[in-house]
């Protein structure tokens, strides 16, 4: 049945009676792909009848369909007529796991990051009151990003809307990890409580045998009917907030949705579906283990197992783990803090073992910040860990609640730098642009997994904020006999030559060790230095490069604009005059989102690989 869709409305051509079959295929077709590409899986095999569902009642691309992350918009992509392109899903070049409206024009928002859904679907939905449209808008979002607070701005607005948006809440009990905090208990309570929807069908029926009795008995049920609902189910959060709900209904039987999104798109008002799922459905490994097949890399169809096991690779996430729990043990005012991502972040096993001193605050990196505020006011030492690409959610909250007051919270900078295959969303490229602006907030890139740890040691002893970025995978264990003692603002020398300075920055003091050496080859003889320090700069280094180097190269994985090579050149332009102020080559990423692909062949791409730096130096060298 796949081969019969070929564009959107596709679906519409199937007959009704080959909707559990047409499901099967997909679930079929998704596990064969994804076991070789890799990409996200269980959410996606859980949302095949829910994004049916929504097709069958849309009109494509003049319906729009908003996804929340976005990560699970597969069926999407095939029933739009992107099947063919699965198996490039991820790859470099290729199609990208996530909604992209240069792909397709059934893609209404490129999306990444959580909790944005109803936001943008209500701006949606105002333009097309504006424009005197009348095409349908869906939101989709998950129950894991209604512990955004953004969720909640989005649905406190959406209540004032005076047309028709539907938001579809996928209630699957699972953001990345399990969910946590009130709204997963409430919408527990709405999952497992049938005596409302019982006695509510049996006052309807009863109702239905009154027919002449007219609106006055039905206004006055109404509100006994609301009375019901807030015995029934405690609250009635979204009903109390003004926005109609609607379930919750089987996420899987297509004909119940289907009646379901019917009757919502006929009332002037926001409307709320809620749906319950299963993730991972159809796959025993992925619905025995959601998380594990959250994102999952290349598999074996018939047990689920990893073709390329990276549980025994030592990765800078897991010295982040060791450093936590030796930290947690000698000391008992640190404590950890998540944003529904334990596992990403290797907090999982704190807490396990600190269950008192670790915090998993839902997809709610805002909160997370101010909270570890608040904690180091109390007299705890708070770490808080997440991915580069979601630390800009919390920028204010960094700048503001943290670093005016100079509060000692230390953030873990997990996944910097380019990441790799989720792209333009996830790559970890502004976090060295955005931190260095911010006052009283020390800044650190470790070159290798001892450097990690000493400088978590360091963190610990110090009065104010400081951020220790590290790159995703594998640690690099070169220059193990350099383990200088870190002190404020001190870069660290790893080879003295002349003429050229290299500085690098946390991962890049890898990519500059073979770039030295290529340059050795060639009869030049570089000096080496690790940065350590993003900020504060080491000036007194600075200065003793601009005294025996006629030329300085920064290396970061970062984006050039605002980086630590623009900083390291406004301050020669700013203290070095004349002969004095060396050339200046700034190794870094464009003004740019960047792709997904190998982290490798985004760096020849880019030219941040040995290759390509060692060539632009010595390019600089000869033309001097």
């Amino acid at each position: 049945m796949l081969e019969q869709i070929k564009e959107a409305n596709d679906i519409k051509l199937i007959d009704p009676s080959e909707y559990r079959e047409l499901a099967r295929e997909i679930r079929r077709f998704l596990v064969r792909k994804v076991s070789r590409t890799g990409g996200h899986l269980a959410s996606n095999l859980g949302v095949v009848e829910l994004t049916m569902a929504m097709h069958l009642c849309c009109d494509l691309p003049e319906d729009k369909i908003v996804w929340d992350v976005g990560h699970q918009c597969y069926t999407h992509k095939i029933l739009t007529g992107r099947q063919d392109a699965f198996d490039s899903l991820r790859q470099y070049g290729g199609m990208s796991g996530f909604p992209k409206r240069g792909e397709s024009e059934c893609d209404a928002m490129d999306t990444g990051h959580s909790s944005t859904s109803i936001s943008a679907a209500l701006g949606l939905a105002k333009a097309r009151d504006l424009q005197g449209r009348h095409n349908k808008i869906f939101a989709v979002i998950g129950d894991g990003a209604l512990s955004g607070g953004m969720a909640y701005e989005a649905l406190n607005n959406a209540a004032r809307l005076r047309s028709n948006m539907i938001i579809v809440l996928n209630d699957n009990q699972m953001s990345i990890s399990k969910n946590v905090g009130g709204m997963s208990n409430y919408l527990g309570k709405i999952r497992t409580d049938t005596n409302y929807t019982e006695l509510k069908q049996d006052v309807e029926n009863a109702l239905e045998k009154l027919p002449h009795f007219g609106n006055r008995l039905t206004e006055r049920i109404r509100g006994v009917k609301d009375l019901i609902k807030r015995i029934f189910i405690p609250g009635m959060l979204f009903e109390d907030m003004g926005i109609t709900y609607i379930g919750p209904i089987d996420g899987h039987d297509i004909g119940q949705m289907v009646t379901a999104f019917n009757s919502a798109s006929k009332l002037n008002a926001a409307v709320i579906v809620h749906v319950v799922t299963q993730k991972g459905k159809g796959y025993p490994p992925a619905q025995k283990d959601p998380s594990s097949f959250h994102g999952v890399g290349p598999f074996r169809v018939s047990d689920g197992t990893l073709l390329h096991s990276k549980k025994d690779v030592p990765t800078y996430t897991k010295v982040f783990q060791n450093v936590m729990l030796e930290t947690m043990e000698d000391r008992e005012d640190v404590v950890a803090i998540s944003a529904a991502m334990p596992t990403g972040t290797g907090l999982s096993a704190v807490a396990e073992q600190y269950p008192d001193r670790f915090f998993d605050v839902g997809i709610a990196e805002e909160h997370a910040v101010t909270f570890a505020a608040g904690l180091a006011l109390g007299g705890s030492r708070p770490v808080v860990a997440l991915y580069s690409t979601f630390l800009q959610r919390a920028y204010d909250q960094i700048l503001h609640d943290v670093c005016i007051g100079s509060l000692p919270v230390v953030f873990a900078v997990d996944r910097a730098g380019l990441v790799g295959s989720d792209g333009e969303t996830h790559q970890g490229i502004f976090d060295i642009a955005f931190l260095s602006q911010m006052p009283n907030l020390t800044v650190m890139a470790p070159k290798n997994s001892q450097e990690l740890e000493d400088m978590f040691s360091f963190a610990f002893a110090q009065e104010g904020p400081v951020a220790i970025r590290y790159s995703r995978g594998a640690v690099y264990d070169g220059l193990s006999d350099h383990r200088e003692a870190i002190r404020v603002g001190r870069s660290e020398w790893i080879h003295t030559g002349r003429d050229i300075a290299v500085i690098a920055v946390g991962s890049m003091v890898e990519v500059a060790v073979h770039v030295v050496e290529m340059l050795q080859q060639k009869g030049l003889d570089p000096t080496l230095i690790n940065a350590r320090f993003v900020k504060p700069m080491d000036e007194q280094m600075l200065k003793q490069v601009a005294a025996q180097h006629s030329i300085v190269v920064t290396m970061e994985d970062g984006v050039i604009t605002g980086g630590f090579g623009q900083a390291v050149a406004a301050w020669y332009a700013a203290t070095e005059r004349g002969e004095k102020c060396p050339k200046i080559v700034n190794i870094a990423l464009p003004d740019a989102f960047i792709e997904h692909g190998t982290v490798q062949q985004l760096r020849s791409k880019y030219g941040q690989d040995a290759e390509s730096v060692a060539a632009r130096i010595e390019q600089v060298w000869r033309q001097q």
